[in-house]
């Protein structure tokens, strides 16, 4: 836990660096035109096979009773925008987090190797094209997984229970290879996701609570939907932001276990053979 939260704590001080400010702009700048491209062309669309998709389950219409029962009749109108919202802001995140895993952690391991871990050596078990392949086939089945457990989002309390486990799962296996790729070799890193899985779950899923809090804004009021062509940027750079420091929190904690373990494995007692 001290490991945790002093990783965390290094994590918060090494966001606000303008090496580190600057990083969040180069995912947000690319997630911004790609999706603003698609939600300008396909909003209509998108809408309306949402209402044709909804009329055909009997949920709906229980929901719509229950509308007309609270006084939200006007709810009705708003149903299909916010799921392709709560569709769109998952997809969004997860875009944005191969765009930091293949723009932006190396730059972050490059500042850490630099200021908190220049002594360590670097034996260059991971390569760009190694993330790139973990990181596409992780996200394929987060988002299978996403698609799977959908009908459960509209149940309460997996609405607020399944997207932080998801997201925190997808963080922890797509960061811990990048933030290991430089310096560990493959065995060493396979040592160490064995050795503290549980810990970087709770940072993935730790990460995943904090990149729902621009979610909440939305969640907030149904009529946030009629912005969310004009915010959706600011929200990007929010998630973009968080992730980076997501991205320091695992490399200070990734590196730091590789550094203990490298100098135990050093300082463990040696077996001499006794030759008679």
């Amino acid at each position: 836990m001290n490991d945790l939260l002093r990783s965390f704590g290094r994590a918060l001080a090494s966001a606000l660096h303008p090496r580190m400010l600057w990083l969040t702009f180069m995912p947000f700048f690319a997630a911004s035109v790609v999706w603003g491209v698609i939600l300008w062309f396909s909003w209509q669309t998108l809408i309306g096979a949402t209402r044709i998709w909804l009329e055909g389950w009997p949920l709906t219409l229980t929901l719509y009773r229950l509308f007309d029962w609270v006084g939200f009749s006007a709810l009705h109108v708003a149903l299909a925008p916010f799921i392709v919202v709560a569709v769109a802001i998952p997809l969004i995140v997860v875009s944005i987090l191969l765009l930091i895993a293949t723009l932006s952690m190396p730059g972050v391991v490059r500042h850490l190797a630099a200021r908190q871990f220049a002594g360590l050596e670097m034996r260059r078990g991971g390569t760009w094209y190694g993330s790139l392949g973990h990181s596409l086939w992780t996200t394929a089945v987060c988002i299978v997984l996403l698609f799977v457990t959908l009908p459960l989002w509209l149940i309460p309390p997996f609405f607020a229970l399944i997207p932080p486990l998801l997201w925190g799962w997808l963080t922890y296996r797509v960061m811990t290879y990048d933030a290991l790729a430089l310096h560990a070799s493959v065995d060493e890193r396979r040592a160490l996701v064995r050795r503290y899985r549980w810990p970087l779950l709770a940072i993935g899923v730790a990460s995943g609570l904090l990149g729902s809090l621009p979610t909440l804004l939305w969640a907030s009021s149904v009529w946030m939907v009629v912005l969310f062509p004009v915010v959706t940027a600011v929200t990007i750079w929010i998630y973009a932001f968080i992730l980076v420091f997501s991205a320091l929190w695992f490399g200070n904690y990734c590196l730091r276990a590789l550094q203990r373990m490298r100098a135990h494995e050093h300082d463990a007692p040696r077996t001499v053979p006794v030759v008679y």
